[in-house]
Formats: C-alpha cells, structure tokens, sequence
C-alpha cells in the first residue's frame, strides 16, 4: 500500500479505501463466474478425479488453512497474533485433485486454531455441517458394492465429522492405519501445493 501511494502520490488512507472498493467489485462480478458452488453432479467429477489421480475414493476436496501476514490494526491487541509470532488473518480453503480452490474462506483472526475457524467462524465450516453444499449424499466404493459417504480430508487440526476425515493420530499404528494416513496424506496434498502455487504467483503470500 505504501508502494501504491507513493507511485500515484496519494494518501494512505485513500489507497485503502480504493483497494477495498476494488476487491469488493471484483468479488461481486466474477466472484460467480470464477468460483461457481459445485452441484450434485461437479461434486461426482471431483470425487472422480480424486479416485483417478489419488487413489482416494469419495473425496471431495482437501481443506487447509494459511496465515496471511498484516500489519495489525489499531486496538487489536492479540486477536491477530499467530503461534508463528506474526500478524495475520487465515485463509480456509477448498482444493480439489487439480490444485483449484473450490471454496474459500478468509479473514479470521491469526490467533484461533484451524479447528476453532472452520467449526465457529467459517461459513464454509457451518454450510458442510448444516448440508448446504449440494453434495451427494453416498457413493458405492470402487470394486465394492458397500457405499460410503462424500468426504472432506484434512489434517489432524480438524475435526472428525461423517463428512469430514483426518489421519489416526499417534505413532504406534496398525498396518492398516499406516495405510490409511498415508492414502490420506497424498490427497490433502494437494492443497498445499495449491498454496504452494499460489505463494508462487504473489509474493505476499511467502511471508
């Protein structure tokens, strides 16, 4: 912001007030076109591509969070202050096999857990919960005919829902478990390498 204004020779102020304006009219005109919600059917495409690519049946979508630094506001005291000892808000996001966002979301404080935003602040978080994402509800297992639900994986910062899976945790596992947290890894992968990608493209998301 400092760079913006001193190019154009404004205000600070103004360049905020410009900046906000900015984003809010690109959110409302391509927002839609950009990142349409999935329906029944793109869910079923993504939960494809994810048995294709990954090896992982069912799934759709590997959800992480990232910590955007900032310059903290005014009064804010810790609210924004991360365990990484910066200033920062989180971006949830959605990444389905092909490194896209899916969903996002973005703007809670930097103190609260990946687990504290997802289930209290996210509207991602209490849509996935309430049953508003258009998802289908079951789909037969490759090679089965036992049909499992539409699932979510994350890391062990989340939660375990029905919709939602993470590794077992501890490191005195069975082989089968073994099996599972590493079938798992490979799929939530890819949303850190969609992070990766995106750090990539604009520099302030490498602080």
């Amino acid at each position: 912001m400092v760079t913006i204004s001193f190019s154009y020779r404004l205000g600070k102020s103004t360049v905020g007030k410009i900046i906000h304006e900015c984003c809010e009219a690109i959110i409302q005109k391509l927002f839609s076109q950009m990142m349409p919600p999935p329906g029944p059917e793109d869910w079923k495409k993504i939960g494809k591509k994810f048995e294709d690519m990954w090896n992982f049946p069912n799934c759709l979508g590997a959800l992480d969070g990232k910590h955007v630094v900032i310059q903290a506001p005014c009064n804010s005291g810790s609210l924004y202050f991360n365990y990484k000892h910066t200033f920062s808000i989180v971006l949830l996001a959605l990444v389905d096999a092909d490194y896209n966002f899916i969903a996002v979301d973005i703007g809670a404080y930097g103190r609260n857990s990946d687990k504290g935003i997802f289930m209290d602040d996210s509207e991602l978080g209490k849509a996935l919960e309430n049953g508003n994402m258009n998802i289908p509800t079951h789909q037969e297992l490759p090679g089965t005919n036992v049909e499992a639900p539409y699932v979510i994986v994350g890391d062990a910062a989340f939660p375990l829902k029905p919709y939602f899976l993470r590794p077992y945790p501890g490191d005195h596992l069975t082989r089968e478990k073994r099996i599972f947290n590493y079938r798992i890894s490979r799929a939530r992968r890819v949303v850190e390498n969609a992070f990766g990608i995106l750090s990539q493209k604009f520099r302030i998301y490498q602080r």
